[in-house]
């Protein structure tokens, strides 16, 4: 086991690693002992159906392509079980996919797709939940807090709140700042609040450990420790070479998220833009901190920053929160990037100004240019496929993202694949393919934009 490198970056590294320990989140700290898994290729082999990557994706995909089609993959890791986007989020589970509102749905999609669309978010979300209720993942129901952060954002949430309702029939109604106060946290920052009644949080690692149980028992196989390092098709073979040996395929499926290698695939190439997301978790609070602020929920709650915050009471009472990170994983490890969060906490929580940090870490996220996940077949005989760019809200859609790319890996067809989500490739950059050096920088004037706007304008 090598040790875990804080500043990778996947940019600029040539891939995410050897055999590397997991990041010290408090997940990685509390999930316990690992299920067993096949241990690293040894040996050549060949396979039907590879998945690259452990995740909830490619465990998801690997558990339905066997408990639905029959079909037993491999899945090959490069570095422990779910050791990248899956053991260092947030755990919330909303009834959401990529970064969309469903005003902007319509917006973009028009009212017909947006309902269709919506109607297989919400087919996932029960996806999601089905499996989460069969694993010990320390579910935390209830909802999800939406919380207005300054009254200007009250307009926006109230205008969601009634397309929610109205178009979508779901259970969203708006809280005044003294609801929000008296029924669920003293948030000195909410003004008011959104609240839906779908929502799951989870502790992420222990719902990949059950992942991962289930879809060896259905005749998967997982090997971690397992990079591939060259890719190459000859004949309408896959060749996977990792350290171990080299693995054959029929078809591959990519579900590396935010920690794809530049150079693993072309078909991804610039496609998606990895995003840093910082996270803390305090130590338990006592009874005093409890009450001074309030905290009677144990719901996912997120603010209205566009660079937001997002922030929940965990079960053994610590308080985990996180938010936006450093724009180069060089820059990752610095204090200013942990003091975001901190500020952010004492802002919204003043009784736990200073509070022991007893966990920090940071993590990729991948974000598609249009804020839009895609599970596609990348090539027109259909034998290399992915799942990516969920821009955050992997940890439910992801179940339903490896269910669909299971069955698009067996050949069914659908109806459903016909939505914006399934029907075309992640998009370049809106302004080209050369412009993808320089998003970056990019990045970086959208940061202080989106600080401007969402503290001051």
């Amino acid at each position: 086991m090598s040790d875990y490198v804080p500043t990778y970056d996947p940019l600029v590294a040539t891939g995410p690693g050897h055999d590397q320990n997991y990041a010290p989140t408090y997940w990685a700290a509390t999930a316990g002992a690992a299920p067993g898994d096949d241990g690293a290729i040894k040996h050549d082999m060949d396979a039907d159906v590879v998945v690259i990557g452990s995740g909830f994706t490619g465990l998801a995909t690997a558990l339905f392509l066997a408990r639905e089609h029959g079909i037993k993959a491999v899945v090959l890791e490069a570095n422990r079980i779910a050791w990248g986007c899956t053991s260092r989020n947030g755990g919330q589970g909303q009834n959401a996919s990529g970064r969309l509102y469903r005003s902007q749905w319509i917006a973009r999609f028009g009212m017909d797709v947006a309902l269709r669309l919506d109607r297989e978010i919400r087919d996932g979300f029960d996806t999601f939940k089905d499996l989460v209720a069969g694993i010990d993942c320390d579910a935390q129901g209830g909802g999800h807090l939406f919380v207005a952060h300054r009254k200007k954002k009250l307009a926006f949430l109230e205008n969601e709140a009634r397309i929610m309702r109205d178009i979508f029939g779901y259970d969203a109604r708006m809280l005044s700042r003294e609801e929000v106060r008296r029924d669920y946290c003293a948030d000195e920052e909410a003004e008011g609040a959104l609240h839906e009644s779908e929502g799951i949080s989870v502790h992420p690692l222990k719902l990949a450990y059950g992942y991962l149980r289930l879809a060896r028992a259905s005749g998967a196989r997982v090997h971690p420790g397992s990079p591939v390092t060259d890719w190459q098709t000859r004949a309408g073979i896959h060749y996977l070479r990792t350290p171990g040996g080299i693995v054959k395929a029929r078809i591959v499926a990519v579900a590396t998220g935010a920690y794809t290698a530049p150079g693993l695939t072309p078909y991804l190439t610039n496609r998606y833009f990895p995003v840093l997301s910082n996270c803390l978790v305090t130590r338990p609070l006592t009874r005093a901190e409890l009450g001074a602020t309030h905290f009677l929920t144990h719901e996912a709650i997120t603010d209205t920053r566009t660079l937001r915050f997002y922030y929940r009471l965990l079960p053994d009472n610590r308080l985990q929160i996180g938010s936006r990170s450093a724009i180069r994983g060089a820059d990752a490890p610095r204090a200013a990037h942990l003091r975001v969060l901190t500020d952010g906490l004492a802002r919204k929580f003043p009784p736990l100004a200073g509070i022991d940090v007893d966990y920090s870490w940071w993590g990729w996220v991948d974000v598609s240019h249009d804020m839009v996940p895609r599970i596609v077949a990348a090539n027109d005989i259909q034998s290399v496929f992915y799942a990516l760019g969920y821009g955050g809200n992997g940890v439910s859609f992801s179940a339903q993202a490896g269910r669909r790319m299971a069955e698009r890996i067996a050949g069914k067809a659908s109806p459903t694949f016909s939505l914006p989500i399934y029907a075309s490739p992640l998009p370049y950059p809106s302004q080209g393919r050369w412009a993808a050096p320089f998003r970056r920088l990019g990045q970086a004037a959208l940061y202080g934009w989106y600080h401007l706007q969402d503290e001051y304008v």
